[in-house]
């Protein structure tokens, strides 16, 4: 039997994301039980004082509980979300992980994040959402897509802060056992892992990464941040092999 799909959004978006996705994976793989959610507070969910990753991964399990999936699921996040499907799988029952074009460690981006703190809790925040955005090839995806990235989002400060609060209030050093402790788990459970990326990953990424976890799949799609909106077919063949 073919384990349910949760597919988790990235930061700032929504659930309205997966639409290109959902509607090849009807075609090729139409029984497949999917299930897409928003993160707490994006779109329909409600907002929290606090985001860190556990406790999302937990707000997630509640709302899988209450859903009544019958199998542990295949859960795909995109961004911030393939990190909290890392946590989720270290944490409860599944299937599999899709991380799609999210590395598990903060590296420069970190240190962006880190010293844009002090815009971004002032007037001044929307700027550094906006330069981040226009790093993620927006303009070159289909347009169907493009309009998707345009509108499907809701960008605040308290989000920004909330989910990157892992990264502004804990060293590299403390992220990265924390991530590895999470791939551990990951491994020790028989969940199969499976990164998408957008390009050939730093050969040290690579290596920490497949020293975490060795059975760890990669794949690259070429392209921007969105795999899943730019190669929405390519990703639902991928999704539908995987049990």
């Amino acid at each position: 039997m073919t384990s349910p799909l949760l597919l988790l959004h990235g930061l700032t978006y929504n659930r309205r994301h997966w639409a290109p996705l959902r509607r090849e994976l009807a075609a090729i793989d139409p029984h497949r039980e999917t299930l897409a959610l928003d993160l707490p507070g994006h779109g329909y969910a409600p907002s929290r004082a606090s985001y860190r990753m556990a406790e999302v991964a937990e707000v997630i399990h509640g709302q899988l509980t209450a859903a009544g999936l019958n199998e542990p699921p295949t859960v795909v996040g995109h961004s911030v979300g393939g990190v909290i499907a890392t946590v989720y799988a270290a944490r409860y029952p599944t299937r599999a992980v899709v991380n799609l074009d999210q590395p598990l460690l903060p590296g420069p981006f970190g240190e962006i994040v880190r010293a844009a703190e002090p815009e971004l809790r002032g007037p001044a925040w929307r700027g550094v959402w906006d330069r981040m955005v226009a790093g993620m090839g927006v303009a070159s995806l289909p347009p169907e897509a493009r309009r998707l990235a345009e509108t499907a989002t809701d960008p605040r400060p308290d989000l920004l802060l909330g989910y990157w609060d892992e990264i502004l209030h804990r060293t590299d050093e403390q992220i990265r056992a924390q991530r590895e402790a999470d791939l551990r788990a990951i491994g020790e459970r028989g969940v199969a892992y499976h990164w998408v990326t957008a390009g050939e990953p730093p050969e040290r990424y690579r290596q920490w990464l497949t020293g975490a976890l060795p059975t760890t799949v990669i794949t690259v799609l070429p392209g921007g941040h969105f795999p899943h909106l730019q190669h929405p077919a390519a990703l639902a063949r991928l999704l539908s092999a995987t049990g």
